[in-house]
């Protein structure tokens, strides 16, 4: 029998050869501050995809310097970041995984920068620096570096690009009405605080010919009732569709320093998921403590979620495929690189 997990997908023009994506997790190994992959990268994500993970998101990936969550970052800034990051996709390519990047600027959570930007100048918490109220001209600017990273990526042979609108950084920022207070065009009405992430959306779109997806969080755990719906949420959903997303990755939480306020267990972000799911015809993945490959099998056959985001379980388990594959009694999966075979259990 073929699990749904292990069995293919066809999104548009990607294929993939399983449902399970290595979410995105920062390293923070570029040790020279520079942007550029490193040694470590090509291991890390290298033994995921001799592993057979089907689609590897590269780490929250910097559009300009002063948008890195830490000066420990990649990024694709510059023409120089770009040609090892070249041969990063073809090994990974080579390897036998398809190759997505998320795109990324962390707003008031750019630990390093000396004036962080956000929509309003509303600190993320007491510790932390109050952020400059970006003007029209720097939104600008930060367009034409989406573009530009958008463009590098593509020259470097990725599949997928994911813009990172979650977990409290700069698009998310916008979008939350916890965090964006502005009163010109970007900000009050729902749409008004979607139009950036629409901008950047309908730019790279137009620049870039792969699988486009969106990373959002569903929800800020405010109690105050301040907070977008999921009803708001899934208009957002919507609206990204209609932009030209192929795909919803959902999670929740990071706008605001606030922790779950429900028990946190396995596939606790997927009721966000489906929620979204129940709106837009386009794929959705779901993510959170998915460890368990019966839940996972679980999730994709009762048809709450279309992707699986494994993060941090991959860090742990870098073999967690052929685990998944043993536990669901998956015969046809292919567990290993053809190197690997002989390290099969029968």
């Amino acid at each position: 029998m073929m699990s749904v997990l292990l069995s293919p997908i066809t999104i548009g023009q990607l294929s993939l050869k399983n449902r399970v994506v290595m979410a995105p997790m920062c390293m923070y190994e570029v040790k020279k501050e520079d942007g550029i992959v490193t040694p470590f990268h090509f291991a890390h994500y290298g033994a995921r995809a001799i592993a057979n993970v089907g689609l590897i998101m590269i780490e929250a990936t910097a559009v300009q310097p002063e948008g890195r969550i830490t000066k420990h970052d990649l990024g694709l800034w510059d023409d120089k970041q770009t040609e090892k990051f070249t041969h990063l996709v073809d090994s990974l390519h080579y390897l036998g995984s398809k190759v997505g990047v998320q795109l990324a600027h962390a707003g008031r959570k750019a630990e390093d920068a000396l004036q962080p930007l956000a929509p309003s100048p509303i600190a993320f918490n007491s510790s932390s620096k109050i952020p400059k109220a970006i003007t029209q001209d720097e939104i600008k600017q930060i367009r034409t570096d989406f573009i530009a990273a958008a463009r590098r990526a593509q020259q470097a042979g990725v599949d997928v690009i994911e813009i990172h609108a979650a977990h409290g950084y700069l698009i998310s920022e916008f979008l939350s009405p916890l965090s964006n207070h502005r009163s010109d065009d970007y900000g009050g009405s729902l749409a008004n605080r979607y139009r950036l992430l629409h901008e950047i959306v309908t730019d790279i779109r137009a620049h870039f010919s792969g699988s486009l997806w969106v990373r959002l969080s569903l929800s800020d755990y405010d109690q105050s009732g301040q907070q977008n719906t999921i009803a708001d949420w899934q208009q957002i959903g919507q609206w990204l569709e209609r932009d030209g997303i192929d795909v919803i990755d959902v999670s929740t939480g990071g706008v605001m320093d606030y922790a779950p306020d429900l028990p946190l267990h396995g596939g606790y972000q997927t009721p966000f998921a489906t929620a979204m799911k129940q709106v837009v015809g386009i794929p959705v993945a779901t993510v959170g403590l998915l460890d368990s490959p019966d839940l996972a099998e679980y999730i994709l056959q009762t048809k709450q979620a279309d992707l699986i985001m494994e993060g941090r379980v991959l860090l742990r388990n870098t073999n967690w495929l052929a685990d998944a594959a043993q536990k669901l009694h998956d015969h046809n999966f292919k567990p290993f690189n053809d190197s690997y075979q002989r390290g099969q259990l029968k």
